[in-house]
């Protein structure tokens, strides 16, 4: 087997495993816990898109408001 192959499978051995043993103690689904993680990942992934277009927004109006003036004539 390629090694490709047998890390997915390692992966999948154990990488599931945590889900279940977490919704094993928390005492509820497994497919609970996964979809808890997936929302997890686009909230925080949408989060940081979030912050980096309102940023680029005030920086945008900043420099509306304030005109940059080369010269003294400008005015």
């Amino acid at each position: 087997m390629s090694l490709v192959i047998k890390l997915k499978f390692f992966f999948e051995k154990y990488g599931f495993h945590v889900s279940s043993r977490l919704a094993d103690k928390l005492g509820m689904r497994v497919t609970n816990v996964r979809l808890f993680f997936i929302y997890i990942s686009f909230v925080t992934a949408g989060l940081g898109f979030g912050v980096y277009l309102t940023l680029a927004f005030w920086i945008r109006l900043k420099d509306l408001i304030r005109a940059k003036r080369t010269s003294v004539f400008d005015l």
